[in-house]
């Protein structure tokens, strides 16, 4: 992420002009990013972003161009101004690494700095945090439904240009096989893949031509899109160019269940055996999973992961909870916050099971067993990334062991209650 110290919130730079007046800006302390609740119905969260984020802090200046917006619009005086022009991220940061599943009111991130260091981050953190978990949990559900099969994230063309970045990237973290999406293979090493659209084979005067014309530039291992027009034909047509051998058809609309049995049967009868069906279409967990018993080889999906599949945010907070050493809370009603800096543990069976998320306070550590994983670790010293917390590969294993302690309950995707409980000491 390009640096920009303007991504921050108005009233944080009014909090910052404030305490640097009444002298309470370097106070130490501790700010936590916690989800108060799953989103309706989820019975778990993935921690996705914290790669993106840590990169966001350690670059986040106010440079000449921030700083002469914020004069000539007056948002802070003189003396913040000449704070900013100094700022640096000098603090520390602990948390879930990325890839690892969260609770209601897991202490997901944990930032240690001065007040004003800290303030100036919330709408960094939890805009990184909030998008890339959404859409991170959303995929996580998807991958399941496949059960196995490629997935394929085309949601590029559903959102905002950089989003679209964030989403394959966290959609790979889920488990998901390649993107469409150029720029996060550039970004992230995520493979690409891709086929033509039906403006391909309208742009030529026959199917058959514009299929020979795919071929030829691609090969035969390339995905020929048969709805265009008329499946059965555009299915046999793409056969009789490409031959039996060739690579994979994409179905994108209409009954995918009742059309990927017609193809596979027509692919089969056509001596098309090792050909592939991929399909696409405004799929969801819900959707994959209806087609879990078809002959689908892989799932194109686009606007349901882009936008959490109808939890577009994961509901995170960043509060302060300590301040000079002392726990601080927020009493508002339904909006409750617990003080003092936490840390995490979760305790499983001894086949591997998760049984219970434990966060405790300050100055209580719970009486460890044998099971117990502490869940937090350093991320970041004094402004410096801790080495290797943003492997993005070692956060795609993270999450596959994670999912695998889940009850198998926890992994329905019908509506129901965290898949492990958490328990505050």
């Amino acid at each position: 992420m390009s640096s920009t110290a303007l991504f921050t919130d108005h009233y944080e730079l009014t909090m910052l002009a404030a305490a640097l007046r009444d002298g309470t800006a370097d106070r130490p302390c501790v700010f936590e990013v916690f989800a108060r609740r799953l989103p309706e119905g989820r019975r778990y969260g993935v921690v996705a972003g914290t790669g993106r984020l840590l990169d966001a802090i350690t670059s986040f200046r106010f440079g000449p161009a921030e700083l002469e917006l914020l004069e000539r619009t007056g948002v802070v005086d003189d003396a913040t101004l000449a704070w900013l022009d100094d700022y640096e991220f000098t603090g520390d940061v602990d948390g879930y690494p990325e890839g690892e599943l969260y609770f209601p009111g897991s202490p997901v991130l944990t930032v240690t700095a001065p007040f004003g260091v800290g303030v100036v981050l919330e709408t960094l953190a939890l805009s990184i945090l909030n998008h890339d978990s959404a859409v991170a949990s959303a995929a996580a559900r998807m991958v399941g439904a496949a059960n196995g099969r490629r997935m394929i994230e085309m949601g590029s063309r559903r959102t905002h240009e950089e989003a679209a970045v964030a989403s394959a990237r966290a959609a790979y973290l889920a488990g998901f096989t390649a993107t469409s999406n150029l720029e996060a293979g550039r970004r992230y090493g995520i493979p690409t893949t891709g086929t033509c659209a039906h403006a391909f084979t309208q742009l030529h005067d026959d199917e058959e031509a514009a299929f020979r014309s795919q071929v030829d530039a691609l090969g035969a291992g390339t995905t020929l899109l048969v709805d265009t027009y008329d499946i059965t034909n555009g299915i046999e047509t793409a056969v009789r160019v490409a031959g039996p051998e060739r690579g994979a058809v994409r179905i994108d609309s209409g009954d995918l269940g009742v059309l990927a049995r017609q193809a596979r049967d027509q692919l089969d009868g056509l001596g098309a055996r090792s050909t592939r069906i991929v399909v696409s279409g405004d799929l969801d967990e819900y959707s994959i999973a209806a087609l879990r018993a078809e002959p689908v080889d892989a799932y194109g999906v686009g606007t349901s992961l882009v936008t959490g599949s109808g939890a577009p945010t994961a509901g995170m907070v960043y509060k302060l909870v300590e301040v000079d050493g002392r726990p601080v809370a927020k009493r508002s009603s339904h909006k409750e916050s617990r003080g003092g800096r936490k840390g995490a543990l979760r305790r499983h069976k001894e086949t591997g099971t998760a049984l219970e998320e434990v966060v405790h306070g300050p100055g209580v550590q719970p009486e460890a067993q044998e099971h117990d994983r502490p869940l937090q670790v350093a991320l970041a010293r004094g402004g410096e990334l801790v080495e290797g917390v943003n492997s993005l590969e070692r956060s795609r294993e993270r999450l596959r062991a994670a999912l695998v302690s889940v009850p198998w309950e926890g992994l329905k995707l019908s509506k129901g209650d965290p898949a492990i409980p958490t328990t505050f000491l």
